[in-house]
């Protein structure tokens, strides 16, 4: 199902056991997580019914208890277990899917608990991915490619603000920004604000005001740091920053670059064009195991800085990044 269709489940009251939230663009993830979040902990004390789980470092009987345990003066608790295939070496999680989602079934065992598993390319051969079929679902969070359906986005998102939009606008912010979500959501609130109040957003407010990053994608500096281009990709990352991309548009694109690289280093596959997949294979083989946890443990750090946690500005945290990915 789509980002649409779980909406719309839920506001007909439809809570199912369990959901998979799977694909590589952060902002559906987030937005469906959200709204999952809303609809099973409305007026629940939080801090008592919802368990956050790291594939990283939780064990399968840490998840176990937490989907097991009842909730504190709610009707539901919600257990959210984020990318289960991150430790490569301990393989009792996600075997421990399987059976938790079939034990979840319909709805919330006995009105108690949701599980929400959020993975950003997850290998669709694996038996814990095949488990979230009826009745539980599996939500893909993939960003746009097709134009109408870009263009359809930002009128959606538009909507949702309260954003009236002029002929066209829609169309040239879409051609401009292309298919990065985040940005198109900050880059049509940013147009709403130069335009003013209550009035609508035309072409010349968009012109005006949207990098045209179409032409300059962000996959310039993930290609250039896997093929360990240092000096350009700080150059395409300056460029980028320069033109307005926000700093966790930035850190996004380069971690599910980064999981893309994990899954084909271990063999595994992505749903990509053939010579796409050469590329990755191509830039794989410059990371080994111990490697791609240290990129994995430096893209979470970055992360953390750029949330409010370190003292470092937004560009230079970018910048030890891009150097420490690359060399």
């Amino acid at each position: 199902m789509t980002l649409d269709d779980l909406r719309e489940e839920l506001r007909a009251g439809r809570i199912r056991g369990a959901y998979l939230l799977a694909g590589g663009e952060a902002l559906v993830r987030d937005d469906a997580l959200a709204a999952l979040t809303e609809a099973v902990l409305s007026g629940a004390p939080r801090e008592f019914n919802c368990d956050r789980l790291d594939g990283e470092t939780a064990s399968a009987g840490e998840l176990l208890d937490a989907v097991r345990t009842l909730p504190v003066l709610a009707e539901r608790r919600l257990v959210i277990l984020r990318e289960p295939e991150a430790r490569k070496s301990s393989a009792a999680l996600v075997e421990a899917l399987p059976g938790l989602v079939h034990e979840l079934g319909e709805g919330p065992r006995g009105g108690s608990t949701v599980l929400v598993v959020c993975a950003g390319s997850p290998d669709g051969r694996s038996a814990w991915v095949k488990a979230f079929r009826e009745p539980a679902a599996r939500v893909e969070c993939e960003a746009p490619t097709r134009a109408q359906d870009l263009v359809g986005f930002v009128r959606a998102e538009a909507k949702r603000q309260g954003i009236t939009l002029a002929p066209g606008a829609a169309e040239l912010l879409a051609e401009r920004v292309g298919p990065q979500l985040l940005w198109l959501r900050q880059e049509l609130a940013k147009a709403a604000l130069f335009a003013g109040p209550d009035e609508p957003v035309t072409r010349a407010h968009v012109a005006a005001l949207a990098s045209d990053v179409a032409e300059e994608p962000i996959w310039d500096l993930t290609d250039a740091i896997g093929e360990g281009r240092s000096a350009d990709a700080l150059a395409v990352l300056h460029k980028l920053l320069g033109a307005g991309a926000p700093p966790m548009v930035v850190l996004g694109s380069l971690a599910s670059h980064f999981r893309r690289l994990v899954r084909v280093g271990g063999g595994g596959r992505v749903q990509a064009p053939p010579f796409v997949q050469r590329k990755l294979q191509s830039q794989a083989r410059r990371y080994g195991p111990a490697r791609f946890t240290a990129c994995l443990r430096a893209l979470h750090e970055a992360d953390e800085r750029l949330k409010g946690r370190g003292a470092l500005p937004a560009e230079l945290t970018l910048e030890r990044l891009v150097l420490g990915l690359s060399s």
